[in-house]
């Protein structure tokens, strides 16, 4: 942050984002840089040079990337332990038509950061909230996972530190059908690591470690083998991380055919006929019509057999 960005850089951001309104009286939540200068938006550049103050985790921090874009603005801290009471204070200066940002030391605000507080106090007094959306290390982490079997993701965050809530709280994490995302710190990643190794050695792990900065490092590997990865270079245990624990693999039965699948099939099979059921069942679940259909065909040969009538109608031209 040694030098100030150029003129024409102000210009771009007045260009790309002046034609949109910003008026008083509302509450900006501007996402900055988790590591890269580079990553803050034009129109976060042009908001910070309207606004009459600017609320920040960190005023020291903040300042730094005010100065490196040559802005003098009055500094509020709001940061977890204030952040009630410097609420409230801000929302009078919204209700007086004021403008102002509200930063986090990087990220996006409210997001594993403060600012959900502020936020909730604005939308009850009826201030107006305005995103401008910019770098989030969970997005980041998640678009370099490749977790193609996730379906969607959850945002977890920093576990308990505590070890007993900490295992307890990782057990339940494991085996969901979704995508999850960590954050850990350096000096907990080691134990972390191990813990995923003894609870889900066959799940995949995807590490990112100083994101978006210089010695940028990624790493997807089924988590039984990373504590020896990790040992192999003391490096690896630096900065800060993002986690992105990937979806467990699909449970299946004795026969095979994923459990979510036979789910499906059965409630389907109660009011439709075993060929509609089984391609329906195939359509929202991916797996083989043509499995699912045997599947259908080898319960109603149960129910025949045990003299059951809840299949009563059924035949294998439906």
């Amino acid at each position: 942050m040694s030098s100030s960005p150029s003129a024409s850089m102000s210009a771009a951001a007045a260009a790309a984002a002046g034609h949109q309104q910003y008026p008083g009286g509302t509450l900006y939540m501007v996402a900055t840089p988790i590591g890269n200068l580079a990553d803050l938006s034009l129109r976060a550049i042009h908001v910070l040079g309207l606004v009459d103050a600017v609320a920040c985790e960190d005023t020291r921090v903040s300042a730094q990337l005010l100065r490196w874009l040559g802005l003098h603005k009055p500094l509020v801290a709001l940061h977890q332990h204030n952040e009630q009471q410097a609420a409230e204070g801000l929302v009078a200066r919204l209700l007086q038509g004021e403008r102002i940002a509200y930063v986090s030391d990087a990220g996006t605000p409210a997001i594993s950061d403060p600012g959900a507080a502020l936020v909730a106090a604005a939308a009850k007094a009826g201030v107006r909230v305005v995103p401008l959306p910019g770098a989030s290390s969970a997005a980041a982490a998640l678009s370099v996972a490749g977790d193609t079997r996730g379906q969607g993701f959850r945002f977890v965050g920093f576990l308990p530190t505590k070890a007993a809530e900490r295992r307890s709280t990782l057990q339940a994490l494991t085996g969901a059908p979704h995508s999850q995302v960590l954050f850990e710190a350096p000096h907990r990643i080691q134990e972390l690591i191990a813990l995923l190794a003894e609870l889900a050695p066959t799940q995949t792990l995807t590490i990112c470690r100083e994101v978006t900065k210089q010695f940028e490092t990624i790493h997807t590997a089924p988590c039984a083998s990373l504590p020896a990865w990790m040992a192999e270079d003391k490096q690896r245990e630096r900065g800060e991380f993002v986690l992105v624990l990937h979806a467990a693999p699909a449970q299946q039965d004795a026969d095979g055919l994923p459990e979510e699948a036979l789910r499906t099939l059965r409630v389907l099979v109660r009011d439709l006929p075993l060929k509609q059921a089984a391609a329906l069942a195939a359509e929202l679940t991916g797996v083989s019509r043509k499995a699912l259909y045997q599947q259908a065909l080898d319960w109603k040969q149960g129910a025949d057999d045990d003299g059951s009538d809840a299949a009563a109608g059924e035949d294998e031209g439906r």
